[in-house]
């Protein structure tokens, strides 16, 4: 499948049913669309299977009720859907979107109790989101913007509106020649990337950042179990900008990244080593088993 994203073959799920691709359209005046109240998940399919689906699923229901709002279909439902979408798109690996938002109803203004939520699913071939940064290392710039303190947004949704400033610090990093941006939380630790976890190797032991205001990524998880099976010490905690010059490995991890090495950070340097190519390697046959 190739093309604009709003003019393919295929069917996507809206609201309980299966729509032709190109029929599946919301108004103008929907809610989300002004007002971001809407959340999402990406997931990837390996052999016919999404890697840790029902997480997804989960998430997606905890995701809409700390933006306020319940998703009107059951994680059971939204299993079932998912299998339809892949099933009537003849897809076996995959990349799936399930998105949930206010749609357009009685309310248009900062409120919208009176508005319907909608959910859709749609389901496409994707290929490795860094191009060949697994064989090279991905180049990341330092974005400008910084993620937001949990007092001012839920951190822990996986929500529309927190994605604008990933956004812009992408197509920033992009205009630089680079694959994707680091970003700082709101006290100046090393927080994530634009939407990507991030860990760091030094003297063979792990670093990764403490998600206490961003997304506690579902990858993020499973890699940190790796690596505590193979006996790895793995430390989450808060990271100063001065310690990035001291490490010696970097990756990144997210169901569309998978796991990603890092070659290059700003002006901080990286090897593509040992460590790093296991656990890529290692996931990739994890979500293969």
């Amino acid at each position: 499948m190739a093309g604009a994203y709003d003019d393919r073959d295929g069917f996507i799920w809206m609201d309980g049913v299966l729509v032709p691709w190109r029929s599946a359209q919301v108004h103008l005046l929907t809610h989300a669309l002004h007002y971001a109240s809407s959340v999402f998940e990406g997931e990837r399919a390996y052999g016919g299977r999404i890697f840790r689906s029902r997480d997804h699923s989960e998430r997606l229901k905890r995701s809409a009720n700390l933006i306020d709002f319940d998703i009107p279909f059951s994680v059971e439902q939204i299993e079932a859907a998912k299998a339809e979408v892949m099933a009537a798109n003849g897809l076996s690996d995959a990349y799936v979107r399930a998105v949930a938002w206010r749609g357009a109803g009685e309310d248009m203004g900062v409120a919208s109790r009176r508005n319907p939520v909608r959910m859709a699913i749609a389901a496409w071939e994707w290929g490795a989101y860094y191009g060949d940064a697994k064989l090279k290392g991905a180049k990341l710039d330092i974005s400008k913007w910084k993620r937001p303190s949990p007092e001012t947004a839920p951190s822990q949704a996986k929500a529309a509106g927190l994605y604008m400033i990933c956004t812009m610090s992408k197509h920033a990093a992009e205009a630089k020649g680079c694959s994707d941006a680091m970003m700082f939380d709101y006290r100046g630790y090393v927080a994530e990337a634009t939407g990507a976890n991030i860990f760091f190797v030094k003297d063979g032991e792990v670093h990764t950042p403490l998600p206490d205001c961003f997304l506690n990524g579902l990858t993020r998880q499973t890699v940190i179990g790796m690596l505590e099976d193979r006996q790895i010490k793995v430390h989450e905690r808060h990271i100063e900008p001065g310690e990035l010059e001291g490490f010696q490995q970097c990756w990144l991890t997210g169901t569309a990244a998978e796991v990603t090495p890092v070659g290059q950070i700003g002006s901080y340097n990286f090897e593509v080593g040992a460590l790093a190519r296991e656990i890529s390697e290692g996931y990739e046959k994890l979500v293969r088993a």
